[in-house]
Parts: structure tokens; C-alpha cells; sequence
């Protein structure tokens, strides 16, 4: 069982930067992807960002490449999204998720609780 813990969302102009963080405890060492997705009232999960646990790869969604950086910290069990140049279609719930390295939502098998991000001026 994995438990993942997000912090970090808020209210922020557009052009601004927040980080999210997503702590893991629990069964991780199973797992190779950890990933982050979004998701606005009415439409599926989108796929953000996800890295490798192991090798530190990473891969973005076309929406967010060049704005936005995953990284993870082993020895706090920890993920980033550092979040850059901020637009308003950005507002979204942000999900951490473990489970492959994919950018499929079914192929993560445990999600954090969620935290908003409100891009507005």
C-alpha cells in the first residue's frame, strides 16, 4: 500500500511558478514511474509529467513541455512539479500517482488526494 501526500497548489498570476510536492510512504519499491496529472470539473485526467524512480528520466505532456520540470528526491521519498510560466488553461486539480513509467492514468495504481491550482488574475 502506498500513501502519496501533494502540497503546494494555490492562487498565482498568469506568468507566475509554484512547486508541488507529492511525499510517498509505503510500499514505493515496487514501483518504477511516479507521475503527475491534472484534471478540470468535466474531463478525463491529463497526463503532466512522470520520471523514472530508478534512472531519473523523465517525459512531459505537449501542453506543459518547456514550462514544466519534474524531479524527484530519493532520499525523501519526495516528487516535484516545478510549475514555470504559469497560464490561465493551467488551473486544474494536480494528482501524484505511482505506478509505471506511462503517461496512461490506468497504468498508475495509487493517487494522492489531489491539491487546486488557480492560475488567475
Amino acid at each position: 500500500q502506498v500513501q502519496l501526500v501533494e502540497s503546494g497548489g494555490g492562487l498565482v498570476h498568469p506568468g507566475g511558478s509554484l512547486r508541488l510536492s507529492c511525499a510517498a510512504s509505503g510500499r514505493t519499491f515496487s514501483s518504477n514511474g511516479m507521475g503527475w496529472f491534472r484534471q478540470t470539473p468535466g474531463n478525463e485526467r491529463e497526463f503532466v509529467a512522470v520520471i523514472s524512480w530508478t534512472v531519473g528520466i523523465t517525459h512531459y505532456g505537449d501542453s506543459v513541455k518547456g514550462r514544466f520540470t519534474i524531479s524527484r528526491d530519493k532520499a525523501k521519498n519526495t516528487v516535484y512539479l516545478q510549475m514555470n510560466s504559469l497560464k490561465p488553461e493551467d488551473t486544474a486539480v494536480y494528482y501524484c500517482a505511482v505506478g509505471s513509467f506511462s503517461a496512461a492514468a490506468t497504468d498508475f495504481r495509487s493517487w494522492g488526494q489531489g491539491t487546486q491550482v488557480t492560475v488567475s488574475s
